[in-house]
């Protein structure tokens, strides 16, 4: 069985509650629970491999870290 992915941005105007960001699947708007795998890219970004159970539809996001300072 052959993966179809393509990049998709995950930024947001503002910030939501965790459960309103998960994704959608944009063949067949199934929303996604939980990610096939997951990349660590650099030191502020992180990839998700997201597939739908109902059509199959594969997809990427990519998510920026924040930071936050220590005291």
């Amino acid at each position: 069985m052959s993966a179809i992915a393509e990049a998709q941005s995950t930024l947001t105007s503002r910030p939501d509650p965790r459960g309103c960001d998960l994704p959608t699947c944009p063949v067949c708007a199934d929303t996604m629970v939980a990610a096939e795998a997951s990349a660590y890219l650099t030191d502020n970004a992180i990839s998700y491999l997201w597939t739908c159970d109902t059509c199959g539809y594969g997809f990427v996001t990519k998510h920026s870290v924040k930071r936050f300072a220590c005291n």
